[in-house]
């Protein structure tokens, strides 16, 4: 039988007396007024240059630059938003391969690493192509996503690119690749290899129709990503502190026996020696794109503005 608290009369199981806060005793409703809140864990971002942490609304407004200057790693759908014009883009379909071909297991299958990075990033693969305006200028951009598996080169990703250069073409547009990769895809072996000498034979078709090819090297852009078409357009542009290089740091001054100097295979080293032509901020990055290959199309009108 429920007994009644005389204190509150709201019935208590067995005889026991269940007591409310005071507040909410003389002024009904307040208590629900003050309704405790989570806060979402993501709500702070910490700069790895200077351990300091960031709100993350602040570092989204700033394009996910640091106050220190740092250029974070960012995923497609973000590259294509600050890069077309008021963030207005067509996603192009990647094509689909075959999956695992060489059952590889390395203390994990490659198929559950497959699903785990799908899972992770949203995306089918390293590879995601877009369609718009840059600058006013119709074009086709290919993104490289870091956070899937490294950004790795494998058949999936090679066939992202033959077929973004494909789209190029047929639009009579040029082709923007932002690259960011760990080099090959070793779950693939020669496969993935192969595709470094495929994505230069696209990129060839480009050039036999005279559309511009324009690289933006991003962090890291490494191993046989930067051996073939990272290396390959007609104009490159890197983001601030971006590594860029084949082989490590510690494995050259392994094999070479000496001390590699400051800044090594950062952007700014490689702007002094000749492989980049600008480094250029990830906000100045719109609009250098329009103005360079506004100026290679030479006013030619794609087939298909975007």
């Amino acid at each position: 039988m429920a007994m009644a608290d005389p204190k509150n009369d709201k019935p208590t199981r067995g005889g026991a007396r269940e007591r409310q806060g005071w507040l909410s005793r003389i002024a009904p409703g307040v208590r629900g007024a003050f309704v405790k809140r989570e806060t979402p864990e993501n709500l702070w971002v910490k700069c790895p240059d200077t351990g300091e942490m960031i709100y993350r609304p602040d570092l989204e407004a700033a394009w996910w630059v640091t106050p220190a200057g740092r250029h974070m790693r960012i995923g497609p759908e973000l590259r294509f938003k600050f890069t077309f014009d008021n963030g207005e883009y067509e996603a192009l379909p990647t094509p689909k391969v075959i999956e695992d071909p060489l059952n590889f297991t390395d203390g994990r299958p490659y198929k559950d690493r497959l699903a785990a990075a799908r899972k992770t990033t949203g995306e089918p693969d390293a590879m995601a192509i877009g369609a718009g305006k840059i600058g006013g200028v119709p074009a086709v951009a290919l993104v490289q996503d870091f956070a899937f598996m490294g950004g790795s080169l494998g058949m999936a990703a090679g066939e992202a690119f033959i077929a973004a250069a494909k789209a190029a073409v047929e639009r009579e547009v040029p082709l923007v690749a932002f690259t960011a990769a760990g080099g090959a895809r070793m779950q693939e072996g020669t496969l993935s290899l192969m595709q470094m000498a495929r994505s230069t034979l696209a990129i060839q078709e480009l050039k036999k129709a005279r559309l511009p090819y324009a690289v933006v090297l991003t962090d890291p852009t490494t191993g046989g990503v930067t051996a073939s078409y990272a290396m390959l357009g007609d104009v490159h542009f890197a983001e601030p502190g971006a590594l860029i290089g084949f082989a490590g740091q510690r494995v050259i001054e392994q094999t070479i026996r000496e001390t590699l100097p400051a800044g090594f295979q950062r952007a700014e080293f490689l702007v002094e020696k000749g492989m980049v032509d600008r480094v250029v901020p990830r906000h100045e990055l719109p609009t250098m794109l329009g103005s360079v290959l506004g100026t290679l199309m030479m006013g030619r009108n794609g087939k298909k503005a975007a």
